[in-house]
């Protein structure tokens, strides 16, 4: 049977965990699969772009098992009352094929969003970092924020968007953290003055300069996490230039990053090569470093998995059928008769 997990479960999931604890496992999770980074089968996602939005699939595996995601990205879904992205995912056996999982990945892709900022900005960022500007204040920022603020030492996050309710619901998610300073800005500019981190997690699928080079200070950290495909950007082209540019999947993020805007020759380092100790992250403490985020394919895979033990150590979620199962794998005709997939539920239980 196929565990499955859906909307409710999973916050069940995070309550019992603590959102806190379960955005650190999950970065030390991630950071367990980057750096077995050869040991995976991988690919740029398949996409499919309209005007208004993308659907993706982000497919992975190793020698033991096969993880997909379906995502979409839809800045305008807004307006009707859904979120900009939503999601599910599927982990499998790759011995036999056969499904072990079936998750919600909506909620769980905020959670392995920040989880991912993390373990970059822990390799990346300068140790001393105390200070951090959250530019886009959507579904992702608190996640940033708790990501940022429990695990890495930020005290006070400047906030900005250019939708004052996002602000203004961010604010209030945050107040339960009394520990953490929320500065309200009245500008990019401003949020960016002072800080040793600057995450920036807008969503308007366009060619955007949220961050430029007359923002950037000596030893800052940017997370670029909204531009993510093919014509959405946040950073000048010159912000890149005068920073050491982290990557994901290179062949990706050359189409869908920040750096798509650069030729292809433009220098970048894989992560993962800084996460296994094979290349140098930060040079010096002066030093602009950018982690051009576009999210990949790994980082599902290692939520999935993380999902998939806590669901079944804490007996959550729902066994289904999702597959048949019969006594004769070669009957398959059986199914279009009456009663057989209850006699094979009765049998597996």
């Amino acid at each position: 049977m196929t565990r499955f997990v859906d909307v409710p479960t999973m916050s069940r999931l995070v309550q019992d965990i603590g959102v806190t604890q379960f955005i650190g496992d999950l970065a030390d999770t991630i950071q367990e699969d980057f750096i077995r980074w050869p040991d995976f089968d991988k690919s740029a996602r398949v996409a499919n772009h309209s005007d208004i939005g993308v659907i993706e699939l982000m497919p992975v595996s190793n020698a033991k098992h096969y993880a997909f995601k379906y995502v979409n990205g839809h800045p305008s879904n807004t307006t009707r009352g859904l979120y900009t992205v939503m999601a599910f995912g599927v982990l499998a056996e790759v011995e036999t094929g056969y499904p072990v999982l079936l998750s919600e990945l909506t909620v769980a892709t905020a959670l392995r969003t920040c989880a991912t900022s993390l373990m970059a900005a822990r390799a990346l960022a300068r140790p001393d970092a105390r200070r951090m500007a959250l530019i886009g204040n959507g579904a992702q920022s608190e996640f940033q924020a708790l990501a940022f603020h429990s695990h890495l030492g930020i005290e006070e996050i400047a906030v900005y968007d250019v939708d004052p309710r996002a602000t203004d619901k961010l604010i209030r998610n945050l107040s339960v953290y009394p520990s953490l300073k929320i500065i309200r800005a009245g500008s990019t500019a401003e949020a960016v003055r002072g800080a040793d981190i600057v995450t920036t997690v807008t969503a308007d699928k366009t060619y955007a300069t949220i961050l430029t080079p007359e923002m950037i200070e000596p030893g800052m950290h940017i997370n670029g996490v909204g531009g993510d495909c093919p014509g959405k950007t946040e950073l000048h082209a010159d912000v890149l230039r005068g920073a050491r540019v982290f990557v994901e999947y290179e062949p990706q993020t050359r189409i869908e990053g920040d750096i798509q805007q650069l030729p292809h020759d433009f220098p970048v380092v894989d992560l993962w090569r800084v996460l296994a100790g094979i290349e140098t992250g930060r040079q010096r403490a002066d030093q602009v470093t950018v982690f051009d985020s576009v999210g990949f394919a790994l980082e599902d895979y290692s939520a999935l998995r993380y999902v998939h033990a806590q669901a079944e150590q804490r007996n959550l979620g729902v066994d289904v059928e999702l597959v048949p199962w019969a006594d004769d794998p070669k009957d398959l005709f059986r199914y279009t008769r009456s009663g057989a997939s209850r006699a094979v539920m009765r049998r597996v239980a």
